[in-house]
């Protein structure tokens, strides 16, 4: 009979947005500094109350954000900082896992080391084959 931990992993690991398994509490992050810096194209921005707001149109992270806080955060040594993600990152999101409790890492066995492993993103080129009828 299999463990009830081996049971509980999920069939694709690496496209959960965390993992609570064993008592490190792992989280996928992005940084939302970086999508400025990158030039992302799904960043959007709006003006509202005085300040400009910025978010992700695809949702990898899920608030909007004063750019001007964003930008005067990131010219600082520490930087802006990362946010969790709420869904897959894109090839583009700087993205990484965080872990809640890393000094418990030493002592602690992972039962789920595929969740580290962010995906490395979808083909940048699609290949079309061309019949010719003769």
């Amino acid at each position: 009979m299999q463990s009830n931990t081996a049971r509980s992993l999920p069939l694709r690991p690496q496209d959960e947005m965390e993992c609570r398994r064993c008592e490190v509490h792992c989280d996928k992050v992005v940084y939302p500094g970086a999508c400025l810096e990158r030039a992302c194209p799904f960043v959007y921005s709006y003006e509202a109350w005085g300040a400009t707001y910025v978010g992700c149109m695809q949702k990898v992270y899920d608030v909007e954000i004063d750019f001007d806080m964003l930008k005067a955060a990131e010219e600082s040594k520490p930087g802006f900082g990362a946010i969790r993600a709420m869904r897959r990152p894109l090839p583009m999101c700087k993205a990484e896992v965080e872990n809640t409790y890393g000094s418990l890492s030493a002592t602690t066995q992972c039962v789920n080391p595929e969740f580290g492993e962010l995906p490395v993103g979808e083909p940048t080129f699609r290949v079309f084959a061309r019949v010719k009828n003769s």
